[in-house]
């Protein structure tokens, strides 16, 4: 399996986020971290936060698949901040980080960490913003 897979893997639980209606580092030890089944819940609290971020750590079964199909025993960690609050209010563009140490992709010497980072532009209603003003 080539490295986009892992990141391909990541974006369909990133993405399973918005089905539902309602990878570790140094600054993991730095933020009191969420139990969440998917990203949105992390999202929504960006979102709410008055600093604009907000952390997690993705469990349950998809957390351990993925960390089953490729070979990591750490945590995978979600990490969201704001980057522009929009004037509808809820409404903002958010930075969305998934990370995983000791991640062993075929073909690699030994794991390493993986990371996989989108932007979204997002509000509390689980749509996006009628403007981007």
């Amino acid at each position: 399996m080539k490295p986009s897979t892992f990141l391909l893997v990541m974006a369909a639980i990133a993405m399973s986020a918005f089905a539902i209606p309602a990878f570790a580092d140094d600054s993991a030890q730095m933020y009191p971290r969420t139990p969440v089944p998917d990203a949105r819940p992390v999202m929504l609290a960006a979102i709410q936060a008055t600093n604009g971020e907000a952390h997690g750590v993705l469990t349950g079964d998809v957390a351990n698949a993925i960390s089953q199909r490729f070979g990591a025993s750490s945590p995978i960690f979600i990490d969201v901040t704001t980057e522009r609050r929009y004037q509808q209010p809820g409404c903002s563009r958010l930075k969305v980080l998934f990370s995983q140490d000791g991640v062993l992709l075929p073909g690699a010497p030994a794991p390493r960490k993986q990371t996989m980072e989108f932007g979204i532009n997002y509000c509390l209603d689980g749509l996006p913003p009628k403007s981007l003003q």
